[in-house]
């Protein structure tokens, strides 16, 4: 990671949240998503990550000015509930944060509710 502070910015923002602990030095950050925690550590490599999100065009709109790699679309139904609930459709869009991670944000939405 290139820039502590604008990487917590960019994941404040995207979150809706500010970051529950911060220890400088030695460069870490941390946010609390529901019980699991995402480190932000200024000597980490970069690294692929899905966000739970209610509003996908919500989410890309709050990351502010990044690169969107591949705007919201449909990627399956859920027949069960392994990953998802079943019977709701799975939108991904991914965007690249400052630090230019690969974020993948994740929606269920209710097919009937779709206007295609």
């Amino acid at each position: 990671m290139v820039d502590l502070e604008r990487a917590t910015a960019f994941y404040s923002a995207l979150l809706g949240s500010a970051p529950v602990a911060r220890f400088d030095p030695p460069g870490l950050v941390f946010f609390d998503l529901d019980g699991v925690r995402l480190l932000l550590e200024s000597a980490a490599p970069s690294a692929l990550l899905y966000l739970r999100v209610d509003d996908l065009e919500l989410a890309v709109d709050r990351a502010g000015e990044v690169e969107i790699v591949s705007p919201g679309r449909p990627i399956f139904t859920h027949t069960r509930d392994a990953l998802g609930p079943a019977g709701r459709e799975e939108w991904q869009a991914f965007i690249r944060d400052p630090e230019g991670n690969l974020v993948g944000l994740v929606a269920f939405r209710d097919p009937a509710e779709i206007k295609y």
